[in-house]
């Protein structure tokens, strides 16, 4: 913990999709091929841009039970026109609706109050040390609500819930903050995935990675028999790839599959040659690709006399 101490020293239902134009008052990530636009790229950049919110990952749509809103890696940002205050466009609790929750700090641990710890009544959490000047730094409570938890060990990392985002101290990080923000709304919309009444496709942005898996029907095959090859595609959402291209490589042959269907899933058969030794595995190359991602997995098979 004292390298965590010395650096505080220093420091639903969708009803409708909204068009994405292309004009001065939207700005395109090409990382993910989606557009941010009027109100929402207002606040975007005004409250620490990538940094706090990470790319895109939707367009903006209307969920009926949160009005207009719109994703990003770290953030789910939400169009509220009734809102006090500066902006109309308000971050969305992930953390809570995540589930996580953390009972406050006993009386009998509050720190008194010092420049490295700062205790807020309102949750009975307390924020200290890189978290703390991490805080300050970012715009405290207007960037991230109120602590709602302590610090902890977390997998591999200490980590802190705030109400609007999850912190990671990084001590191998050498060159600036040791702070980084977990990418909660990834791990929302994989966990949840969007509400709404038409195709996700048509809002989550394009194809920017292959999730390959297959199988075949024999595991065990005499020589001279046909074997089938399943092969399964789905993107970084795990929503079934349409009309991806894949390949099953086997021993010195190579065979094409059609494309995949709409629900991700080809298949492609050949017979068994002589030339496969009875007894030895036989590994299985499938390759699949989409538009300019690709994905491959391996698999394998046992010839039988």
């Amino acid at each position: 913990m004292a390298g965590l101490v010395n650096g505080a020293g220093k420091m639903s239902n969708v009803s409708a999709m909204l068009p994405q134009p292309q004009e001065e008052n939207c700005e395109r990530f090409d990382e993910t091929g989606l557009y941010v636009c009027d109100e929402f790229l207002e606040f975007y950049e005004a409250q620490g841009g990538l940094e706090i919110f990470g790319y895109p990952l939707t367009e903006t749509f209307y969920d009926s039970a949160l009005r207009q809103v719109q994703y990003f890696q770290r953030a789910r940002l939400e169009l509220h026109p009734r809102a006090s205050g500066g902006y109309k466009v308000l971050r969305g609790f992930l953390v809570k609706e995540l589930g996580y929750r953390f009972p406050p700090l006993p009386v009998e641990q509050i720190p008194p109050f010092n420049n490295l710890q700062r205790y807020f009544p309102e949750t009975g959490h307390t924020v200290s040390y890189a978290f703390l000047d991490y805080f300050r730094e970012r715009g405290g409570l207007e960037t991230f609500g109120y602590p709602r938890s302590e610090f902890m060990l977390e997998g591999e990392y200490i980590v802190q819930y705030f109400d609007w985002a999850q912190m990671e101290w990084h001590p191998e990080i050498t060159s600036g903050p040791q702070i980084r923000l977990t990418n909660l709304g990834e791990i929302y919309l994989e966990r949840f995935g969007l509400p709404g009444e038409c195709d996700g496709s048509q809002r989550i942005g394009p194809v920017t990675r292959l999730r390959v898996s297959a199988s075949v029907r024999h595991i065990i095959i005499g020589q001279e028999e046909k074997q089938t090859v399943y092969v399964y595609a789905t993107d970084q959402w795990e929503r079934p790839v349409k009309g991806a291209v894949a390949s099953v490589v086997v021993h010195n042959g190579r065979y094409e599959c059609e494309p995949t269907d709409a629900n991700g899933f080809t298949r492609s058969e050949f017979w068994i040659s002589e030339e496969l030794p009875p007894g030895r595995k036989v590994v299985v190359d499938v390759k699949v690709g989409h538009e300019n991602v690709e994905g491959a997995t391996q698999i394998f098979f046992l010839p039988w006399w």
